[in-house]
């Protein structure tokens, strides 16, 4: 059930083509709008750093024009968070079902062809 808070949102998401596992088919038609409802899809209670993963995957997206590797992002967050929260297991704690099933599905990226993403 969708609060109202995200009613919007859940409406737009639910007029956007997605794959079985809900995934967007077109990252471009992805906004900030839709990160409440991903995550209450997730199951995943939206945290400051959770939602500063999210949006650093969708800016390194349109910068780069693709989704950044999970050593990628630790070498970036190891500059912000330091290393001692830089590891694969934070970013497990933050996104228990992996980073590439849930940081990039919430940042509307196309589900990974590998999910080497998570390794």
């Amino acid at each position: 059930m969708v609060n109202l808070a995200n009613r919007n949102a859940a409406l737009r998401l639910d007029a956007l083509a997605r794959d079985e596992e809900g995934f967007l088919l077109d990252a471009q038609l992805w906004t900030s709008e839709l990160i409440p409802q991903l995550a209450d899809e997730s199951d995943l209670e939206l945290t400051p750093e959770r939602e500063e993963v999210i949006h650093w995957i969708r800016d390194y997206y349109e910068q780069n024009d693709s989704v950044p590797e999970a050593r990628t992002l630790l070498a970036h967050l190891r500059g912000h968070w330091g290393a001692e929260r830089a590891t694969r297991r934070y970013l497990y704690r933050l996104f228990p079902r992996g980073y590439g099933q849930q940081a990039c599905k919430i940042a509307g990226m196309r589900k990974p062809r590998k999910l080497m993403l998570d390794v």
